[in-house]
């Protein structure tokens, strides 16, 4: 099992190389402390449950990770109050929710991780993923962000059952 390693200082670790990544706007925080919509990224280790890619912006990554394609009416509610938070919701939806199909390319590929998802707790943050970063790296909303082809790599060396630890 390969174990992927974040640090809080933006360093990003797998068996095969070091680079750099993006980490929430307010730093990292406790998984036990994170909330919905605090801007940090929780502390702990996450399973990497499956891989989410926009095929209309490149073809699907190469991993032994369960893989799907984006649809245009994929979302992920981020509504603590809805019982599907924190879980894959077809558009349009009637709570808030993301839009898989963001106009930016951060989730032109998506690492769902297994940040409060077994069972989810109502306002213990959703949508927590590791996906595609800007060019210049600015911080993200509470996700782990790498540039697309150090994404890709880490995605060729990961296998089911792998986890992703972040850390201080």
């Amino acid at each position: 099992m390969t174990r992927f390693i974040v640090t809080s200082n933006g360093q990003f670790s797998a068996p095969a190389s070091v680079c750099r990544a993006a980490l929430g706007k307010t730093g990292v925080k406790p998984e036990a402390d994170k909330t919905e919509g605090d801007g940090a990224t929780p502390l702990g280790r996450y399973t990497l449950r499956r891989v989410l890619y926009r095929p209309d912006r490149g073809a699907a990554p190469e991993t032994a990770l369960p893989v799907r394609p984006i649809n245009p009416d994929d979302g992920w509610c981020d509504d603590p109050a809805d019982p599907a938070y924190n879980r894959p919701v077809r558009l349009p939806y009637p709570a808030s929710c993301e839009e898989m199909t963001r106009q930016d390319g951060l989730y032109d590929i998506v690492v769902v991780l297994s940040h409060n998802d077994d069972p989810p707790v109502a306002g213990r943050g959703s949508a927590v993923f590791l996906h595609c970063a800007k060019p210049d790296y600015p911080p993200t909303r509470g996700c782990l962000a790498l540039a697309r082809t150090d994404l890709v790599k880490m995605l060729a060396e990961a296998r089911p059952g792998d986890t992703l630890e972040i850390r201080l």
